[in-house]
């Protein structure tokens, strides 16, 4: 059983040491679960992550409640079976989609996960962002999924409803160690219908726009805009980064979300800004995106040259190396950010 120290990185390590359970079919017992955090232990959002990963492997569980600080998670043989999840609220659906996704590598027909919950809920990806950003890059090196959106679900009420098929995969390499400048930007717009008088969807594209106009960036920018219903009100904005070829590609997402008192042409320009920040360094992912892909790089191999090496890049990389998997990083040496390395086995 792999004993690993879940105090740092907040729920990323768990997420991540479910992923490769599944993946390994190796037993994992975690201590300190979110141990920094101001309420340390399991939050219902990972609940949630854990009774998934539970259900697709047959696993025997210990420690799988509200509070828990302390998890034991034996999977069994990976099945394709339908699985349904409740996160409750508003926790996050999104991250219970992205613990599952790595089972493509061991599931022989597709998988179909469907989570209620919050879709589009700050510290986690929205929903258009696993659409639209994650999932074409992913299909570059050979993992395919699908993703509906039946129902928003916004902080506090939640109640959304998120949909994913997965299909079985054989990752190639990954080789996303240069970028070329973007060609396009895509912005997904949405609001819940009660703030339609408002137009906030249309002034949060205003904001994206406005922003990229006073840096003097000239990209061509396609919106698309929805108002949907939800439980609670709320709002989103995704600015995605898409071109390249020839071995240089780039697709890059930046969000934020609306809140009580913030005018929505500045939600818009908070999303346009960090497009921004991370259009003056080299990399051509996003640094949400490099935490994600890290456990590709360990099971597919290949190259990832990531923005910045944060808090959870070094604990995600931690939990990768604890279940066996020879994954270096080291200095770009020709700017900032880093390059992560593997040759995809253990």
């Amino acid at each position: 059983m792999r004993r690993l120290d879940g105090r740092d990185g907040g729920g990323q390590p768990l997420r991540t040491a479910l992923a490769l359970s599944l993946v390994t079919g190796e037993p994992f017992e975690m201590t300190n679960v979110r141990g920094n955090r101001s309420t340390p232990g399991l939050k219902a959002q990972h609940v949630a992550c854990v009774s998934v990963a539970a259900a697709v492997s047959n696993a025997d569980v210990d420690g799988g409640e509200v509070g828990s600080s302390t998890l034991r998670f034996s999977p069994g043989d990976v099945r394709a079976d339908p699985v349904e999840a409740a996160v409750g609220t508003a926790g996050s659906a999104t991250l219970v989609c992205e613990t599952v996704l790595p089972a493509a590598v061991a599931v022989d027909s597709p998988l179909r996960l469907t989570v209620t919950g919050g879709t589009d809920v700050r510290w986690s990806p929205p929903a258009d962002y696993l659409r639209y950003a994650k999932r074409p890059l992913c299909s570059r090196f050979g993992v395919e999924f699908g993703v509906s959106v039946p129902r928003r679900g916004f902080y506090p009420a939640g109640g959304g409803t998120l949909s994913l098929r997965i299909e079985p995969a054989e990752p190639t390499p990954l080789a996303l160690d240069r970028r070329a400048d973007p060609d396009e930007l895509r912005v997904y717009s949405v609001e819940s219908d009660s703030l339609a008088d408002a137009a906030v969807a249309d002034r949060q594209v205003e904001g994206v726009r406005d922003t990229l106009a006073e840096a003097g960036v000239d990209l061509p920018v396609h919106a698309a805009v929805s108002s949907v219903e939800s439980d609670s009100p709320g709002s989103v904005v995704v600015v995605v980064a898409r071109g390249g070829d020839g071995g240089e590609s780039v697709v890059a997402g930046f969000d934020a979300y609306g809140e009580r008192g913030t005018p929505a042409e500045t939600v818009g320009a908070r999303a346009g800004a960090s497009f921004l920040d991370w259009l003056r360094g080299d990399a051509p992912v996003d640094r949400h995106m490099a935490d994600q892909l890290l456990v590709w790089v360990a099971l597919a191999g290949g190259r990832l040259r990531i923005p910045a090496v944060t808090d959870h890049v070094r604990t995600n990389l931690d939990v990768i190396r604890a279940f066996g998997y020879d994954v270096t990083l080291r200095a770009a040496g020709d700017g900032a950010g880093a390059v992560v390395e593997s040759d995809g086995g253990r």
